[in-house]
């Protein structure tokens, strides 16, 4: 069953949580009627919103009904950087959350984006289940926070609304919306663009009124928000893959006691629904985005994209996290 839970119910929720003592890290058995919140910021229908849906469901069945999740999705409780903010505070318990949002509390996050490191999720997720992810683990976990699994946020492609982009040339000198995530910035400035950070709950208007020229977003997003209404020229990029970090506060992990375990198994469970359900819809989206007489889908020379943005990477590992980016593109090309 799922839950919904609207922004004015959360902040008066929240408050109370807020003006509480410091939780203590000892673990108790979950009391009955536990109930727990899970904000995410993608539209109805997105493989996001279905699966944390699929996550409520699975959690209140694998805990007997003692643990009942609200989702609220859509950013109905803010943004991605604000559901952040709440997480780590405790008044949020989970999120679905973006790359580009979290990597401001783990910035080695955003090396998973360096450009065209990931054909595909499945090459992403072997590296995140072996040391690289454990390693992200610690790194979540010494800012209070707990990854429970890596969702797909896909490869992500550009569209725009001003011309055929098949070369890198074509995209000099248009203004990008970007997430707040350094390294699609580094990528769209690699290639001579400008870049704008504009909250996706604002992105459909700002195309269509022309703050942007264009955006890059994986196909699942430009059909469940729509943006190829008012982005007619859809290029297959395929420039980064981007994770959608599953996580919840150690907050809500102490208040789980005994619960806990069947809780993490119902987000891998959920986890792994979510990234078949975005490779489904990628192939969905790309077979009526190319029968749709009103847009243009074009094929790109990803070899001499991969080129321009090369740079990318030598400035990454200079980073003072330098040597676990390397890691990253060693388990990545291995």
């Amino acid at each position: 069953m799922k839950f919904e839970i609207n922004r004015r119910q959360f902040l008066a929720a929240s408050s109370t949580v807020l003006a509480a003592p410091a939780i203590a890290t000892m673990v108790r058995p979950a009391r009955a009627g536990t109930t727990l919140t899970l904000g995410h910021g993608a539209a109805p229908g997105n493989p996001r919103t279905v699966a944390a849906a699929k996550f409520a469901e699975l959690v209140a069945d694998k805990t007997a009904g003692r643990v009942t999740i609200n989702v609220a999705g859509a950013e109905t409780l803010g943004n991605d950087s604000a559901m952040l903010t709440s997480l780590r505070t405790g008044a949020l318990d989970f999120t679905a959350n973006s790359q580009g949002a979290t990597s401001a509390l783990v910035p080695e996050l955003a090396a998973l984006g360096l450009p065209f490191l990931f054909e595909n999720t499945a090459k992403a997720m072997q590296v995140l289940d072996g040391p690289v992810g454990g390693e992200f683990v610690k790194r979540f976990e010494a800012v209070g926070v707990v990854p429970l699994d890596w969702w797909d946020n896909g490869i992500r492609h550009l569209t725009n609304s001003k011309r055929n982009v098949a070369a890198p040339t074509d995209v000099s000198g248009m203004k990008i919306r970007t997430p707040a995530d350094p390294m699609t910035m580094d990528i769209f400035k690699a290639l001579g663009a400008a870049t704008e950070q504009i909250a996706f709950s604002e992105l459909y208007v700002a195309l269509q009124q022309g703050v942007v020229d264009g955006q890059e977003n994986p196909l699942a997003n430009i059909d469940s928000s729509k943006l190829y209404e008012v982005n007619k020229y859809i290029s297959l990029t395929g420039h980064k893959w981007e994770s959608t970090p599953f996580l919840m506060s150690q907050v809500a992990q102490a208040r789980l006691g005994g619960d806990l375990e069947a809780v993490k198994a119902a987000a891998k469970e959920a986890g792994e629904l979510q990234r078949k359900l975005s490779a489904e819809k990628d192939a969905e989206v790309l077979a009526a985005f190319r029968g749709n007489a009103a847009i243009e889908v074009t094929e790109v020379d990803r070899q001499a994209f991969a080129k321009a943005t090369a740079s990318v990477a030598e400035t990454w590992k200079q980073k003072p996290f330098g040597d676990f980016v390397a890691q990253i593109e060693s388990a990545a090309k291995g």
